[in-house]
């Protein structure tokens, strides 16, 4: 046995181990959340089970009659699902690890802040992943018939995220917790009922579909209806929008976050 067998060395683990580490740690503290489970996995589900079987919106349908009110609603609901986890449940965890100090403790170690950032973004990707996978299963056995080219899908969801997460991130670091957790239900709602998830656009004004129109969750649900619903290519006025929040509400995320 040599001399050095046992000699300790201190040092931080390579950059992506500890990545992985807290993507693991984050996914699994949501998966553990009921309320978490609740706003990301069961209202979604429950909402398309629900206006998938029941008239209680009119939905426009297209192919001569052909088309079931699942074909209209499960790209929307795709949509819900994505800003639920990205936005709201981003926005409401990481207020309250911001206002119990676990985001000064994790600062404070060496994992640094940017890939603390990192890992929660990769969570969210995880989550949604599981997501999409349920409420595509729920909305197959519903009878739904997506088309298009799922790459275009990734790329709106891949876009969405971002968008959604930069907003979510620059409410939970500017905002106290309270606060988050109100405005940012307030907002899931508000969303829910005015991005043409569920209402179609159709249904508002002329001059109030126009703005509705810019808004992130307005652009992602339109957009993965044209790829799911019509089979179109990239709908590429909706990836501007997208890609406009996203660079706005991450830019402004990175600049006012405040870790205390």
């Amino acid at each position: 046995m040599s001399a050095g067998t046992f000699t300790p060395a201190p040092g931080a683990a390579p950059a992506s181990r500890m990545i992985l580490a807290q993507t693991a740690l984050e996914t699994r503290m949501l998966l553990r959340n009921g309320e978490q489970l609740l706003l990301t996995v069961i209202i979604p589900a429950l909402l398309l089970v629900l206006f998938s079987a029941v008239d209680i919106v009119t939905v426009p349908l297209e192919a001569g009659g052909a088309e079931k009110r699942v074909d209209f609603l499960a790209p929307g609901i795709l949509a819900l699902a994505v800003m639920s986890t990205a936005f709201t449940g981003q926005a409401i965890a990481t207020g309250f690890d911001r206002r119990y100090g676990v985001l000064k403790r994790l600062g404070a170690s060496p994992l640094p802040r940017w890939a603390l950032m990192t890992a929660k973004t990769l969570s969210v990707l995880v989550t949604e992943v599981l997501q999409i996978a349920l409420l595509t299963a729920i909305a197959l056995a519903l009878g739904w018939a997506p088309h298009g080219n799922p790459l275009a899908v990734a790329a709106l969801v891949l876009l969405g995220t971002a968008a959604f997460s930069g907003l979510g991130l620059l409410m939970a670091g500017t905002l106290k917790a309270e606060a988050t957790l109100a405005a940012a239900n307030l907002v899931f709602l508000l969303l829910l009922v005015g991005g043409g998830v569920i209402v179609p656009m159709e249904k508002f004004p002329g001059s109030v579909q126009s703005a509705l129109g810019l808004l992130p969750i307005s652009a992602l649900s339109d957009g993965l209806r044209e790829v799911l619903r019509h089979g179109a290519g990239l709908p590429w006025g909706d990836v501007a929008v997208l890609a406009a929040w996203a660079v706005l509400g991450l830019g402004a995320a990175a600049k006012l976050f405040r870790w205390e």
